[in-house]
């Protein structure tokens, strides 16, 4: 069985690679990269690298030869049509080379009513796939954890958590917890050819005066919990580049949508995933 992780030089492509070299010997693995210079990030590893370009057919077909299973994690950008696009390359690049399982990669903000930018792509691939006669399943990650360590410096000198969620509670999954799923998932046909949808999550999910406890606790310093309106902190990240993207994923948490928990971690692994309590005291002390 061949595999192919595109994104792999992304932070989840990397644990996804590494957690699925554990399961199946290393010349089964392809890595999709669309910068070629990052193949440094993989000297060690004894399985295929090849250049990947969604937007590039020849690099697609190139990348796809040959291979029975495909973990699509999408490209991070907030363009809905050039992502939507992106999708359409990648599964007609599926069909053409015969793929026979496609697993795709998503993020719970997928309601129908979510205000989220990027919510339409990720309600619309699974529908997409359902009717293209491949045979797939996906994953719809949680909000990463990890960005909260490095966030912690900022906190500790605001005083507060400012999400602008209000009494509503958030979802957690570390990356690596979401990566050995992901890699557990594409070792198991019973598991992922049937159109299967697992939630990958902490047991349980956080409101925010919750997670102003465990920050404090983690740091050694009072962290409260303070939300700003929405348009305030879509103003106070726009430098950053995506003050906008994330203050509407807020607006969906702010309606309890990115509240969900499910035990699909242990389902697909056996194993409970890192609870955050956990996940921030071994990753904050190791940043210091």
């Amino acid at each position: 069985m061949n595999y192919l992780i595109t994104g792999a030089s992304g932070h989840l492509g990397r644990k996804v690679a590494t957690h699925l070299a554990q399961m199946t010997m290393e010349e089964n693995i392809r890595l999709g990269i669309h910068n070629l210079k990052k193949r440094s990030l993989f000297t060690n590893f004894g399985g295929e690298i090849s250049h990947l370009d969604y937007h590039d057919v020849a690099s697609i077909d190139q990348a796809f030869k040959d291979i029975d299973v495909l973990v699509y994690i999408p490209s991070i950008t907030y363009n809905l049509t050039d992502r939507i696009s992106e999708f359409e390359n990648v599964l007609a690049g599926a069909k053409r080379n015969h793929i026979k399982s496609f697993i795709f990669v998503s993020f719970f903000a997928d309601q129908v009513n979510n205000p989220f930018q990027m919510s339409p792509f990720y309600a619309y691939v699974p529908r997409r796939l359902a009717g293209s006669d491949i045979a797939y399943a996906y994953v719809r990650n949680s909000l990463y954890a990890d960005p909260l360590v490095p966030y912690l410096p900022e906190l500790i000198q605001r005083g507060n958590v400012i999400y602008p969620v209000g009494s509503q509670a958030m979802s957690f999954i570390s990356r690596d917890d979401s990566a050995k799923a992901i890699a557990s998932l594409a070792v198991q046909p019973v598991l992922r050819d049937h159109g299967q949808s697992y939630l990958l999550s902490m047991s349980h999910n956080y409101n925010m005066v919750e997670l102003s406890h465990i920050m404090s606790h983690v740091t050694g310093r009072h962290i409260g919990y303070q939300p700003v309106a929405i348009q305030e902190f879509a103003n106070i990240y726009a430098a950053e580049g995506d003050g906008k993207e994330l203050a509407s994923m807020y607006a969906g948490a702010a309606l309890g949508l990115l509240s969900e928990t499910s035990d699909d971690f242990h389902r697909l692994t056996g194993d409970a995933p890192q609870d955050m309590a956990e996940f921030l005291k071994a990753n904050y002390e190791a940043s210091k």
